[in-house]
């Protein structure tokens, strides 16, 4: 019995693990990475292995860093299925097209760019040149994309193509299995996998695997990203798992906050509250990059407590993100997944969580640019939750800007992305006392003056931090022979393994592509 590691293996994205013996392959995770253009590109185009030799995947949740690629392994003739819980195959129903859409409009506008700069440098005058850029666009702002394949194939230029398209994500949609938590499912010859509550994201599993192989059994276990304890709307992570799988012989665990601690979960409403109180005195509008799913919800959920407590102001939310308007419906579809806090609080009394008041899901574009340009305060919810794509980065453009404005960070910000030096500057200049000049930000191609303030609630992290995942696992009552780190940067999982080894737990680091043996 082999386990090999492809994915999220010292960095925290493009989760994928391969377990293996003489007759069964099965993959945990195929998530795809993220992170500086070039390398995600070939990190996430080239699979490790033929897609043909996988019998099954088991996926821990639907997050895109652990889902993302699976229109790739179906698109490449994978045959066969995608077992996950319920909650998980009803999220990727949206998250995956929306992936796919993303793919292809970023394609789309890097073709763009590149035939814009071949008509840039092709002679002629000026006023020429400026009206066959024109043309690359109908309706103002909306990419002529026949056109620009056009010029593609007239200038002999390599296409820019995407990773998969939305016929490719409605194809992986057909192989989905969703099941229930606590029911061992078949996944291979003499294979099972039982899920269990993650309590990171709704439906998130921590999945046992239990196999014979040579005359002897096995059991490994993947945490996926494991959750905090105590938050809001969904249950704790498990610790009381059934006898039989109970002894471990390896646990492949995530380490994404190895070596920190988030604020207290208590102390996330106070602050949540500190800031609207602040913004408001400055005539100001919150702008919070958000995830679409989990993220956003904790939000509206949060948010709807203090509004019904009544001692913050009451701004308008609005929530610009279609997919995140989608997946709160599939929230609301499975109230089987949430705590008895939220049943006592919100349902027993007839209302929906994540609906009130104030809030207003924006759907089309035009809607979306009119909240740009609105000036009164308000609250913005959008992704992506790094700031890498989607609405959230023309609200910034429009406003951060404003000193009056708020940044509020509520999640991880790979590094890498816009969301991370969003953070980091922001951080900077604060600590600096906001004196001199502010940072510039570089993106969608201009520079913008990071006046806004920049605040950070560490509180609404999905990641159990350091404290979290020792509890988990020295509370439950699983017997764990081995661990391998993975999901994790570097400098948070080497500090994980010391700390763990300094604890009596058998540790390794594994490194990518590396295979361990039971």
């Amino acid at each position: 019995m082999n386990v090999s590691f492809y994915g999220a293996v010292r960095e925290v994205t493009g989760s994928m693990h391969l377990i293996a013996n003489k007759k069964d392959r099965i993959l945990l995770d195929c998530g795809m990475f993220q992170g500086r253009r070039q390398e995600a590109k070939e990190k996430n185009t080239v699979m490790p292995f033929d897609p043909r030799i996988i019998t099954n995947v088991v996926l821990s949740h639907a997050h895109i860093d652990h889902s993302g690629r699976l229109p790739l392994l179906t698109k490449k003739d994978f045959a066969g299925r995608i077992i996950c819980t319920r909650a998980t195959a009803a999220a990727c129903e949206y998250l995956l097209p929306d992936s796919a859409h993303i793919q292809e409009s970023d394609a789309e506008y890097l073709n763009y760019k590149m035939v814009r700069a071949v008509i840039q440098k092709m002679r002629g005058s000026k006023k020429e040149g400026t009206k066959r850029i024109k043309s690359l666009k109908k309706n103002g702002h909306q990419l002529d994309v026949d056109r620009i394949n056009e010029l593609i194939d007239r200038f002999h230029l390599d296409a820019v193509s995407p990773l998969y398209r939305d016929a490719d994500a409605q194809e992986a949609l057909t192989r989905f299995d969703g099941n229930p938590y606590r029911h061992p499912v078949t996944i291979g010859d003499g294979m099972t996998c039982t899920f269990y509550d993650a309590g990171h994201i709704l439906g998130s599993a921590i999945s046992i695997i239990r196999a014979r192989n040579n005359g002897r059994s096995y059991t490994i276990g993947f945490t996926g990203d494991i959750g905090r304890f105590d938050k809001p709307i969904l249950e704790n992570p498990t610790l009381a798992f059934e006898e039989g799988d109970r002894e471990i012989d390896l646990l492949i665990m995530e380490s994404t906050y190895g070596d920190r601690l988030h604020e207290p979960v208590v102390d996330l409403k106070p602050k949540l509250k500190q800031v609207l109180v602040d913004t408001y005195d400055r005539g100001g509008t919150i702008m919070i990059p958000s995830f679409a799913f989990g993220r956003t919800q904790e939000l509206l959920y949060v948010l709807h407590e203090l509004y019904m407590e009544g001692d913050v102001p009451r701004f308008p939310v609005y929530v610009d993100s279609p997919l995140a308007t989608n997946i709160t419906r599939v929230f609301v579809e499975h109230p089987e997944t949430y705590d008895e806090e939220t049943h006592t609080t919100f349902l027993e009394q007839g209302k929906n969580p994540f609906q009130f008041k104030e809030v207003k899901f924006v759907g089309s574009v035009e809607e979306s640019i009119a909240l740009n340009r609105d000036q009164t305060p308000h609250i913005v919810v959008s992704a992506s939750g790094m700031c890498e794509a989607g609405r959230i980065l023309h609200h910034l453009r429009h406003k951060i800007h404003n000193a009056n404005n708020t940044v509020l960070i509520v999640g991880y910000m790979a590094q890498n992305t816009l969301g991370r030096r969003i953070q980091e500057l922001g951080e900077a200049y604060e600590a600096a006392g906001r004196k001199g000049d502010p940072p510039i930000l570089r993106f969608m191609n201009k520079d913008y003056p990071l006046k806004a303030r920049v605040v950070k609630l560490g509180g609404f992290s999905a990641h159990a931090d350091r404290d979290e995942m020792y509890r988990f696992l020295q509370k439950s009552n699983l017997n764990i022979k081995k661990i391998a780190l993975v999901h994790g940067e570097e400098d948070q999982i080497l500090a994980f393994e010391k700390d763990l080894k300094g604890n009596g737990f058998d540790v390794v680091v594994p490194k990518r592509g590396e295979t361990l043996s039971l």
